[in-house]
């Protein structure tokens, strides 16, 4: 997952693509949120936004 990370930073970093970072994180994020709050009392509450 590390090394997967680190080639995504060199190819934003080469390619000058760094308007991707903010879509990526926010991804990573949006996903983490759904696979934490899949078990718990939150889910019904998430699954209001989608």
């Amino acid at each position: 997952m590390l090394d997967l990370l680190k080639d995504l930073w060199g190819f934003m970093r080469v390619r000058k693509k760094f308007w991707l970072a903010p879509i990526i994180i926010i991804l990573l994020l949006l996903g983490a949120l759904i696979v934490l709050s899949e078990g718990s009392a939150v889910a019904p509450f998430i699954y209001t936004l989608f």
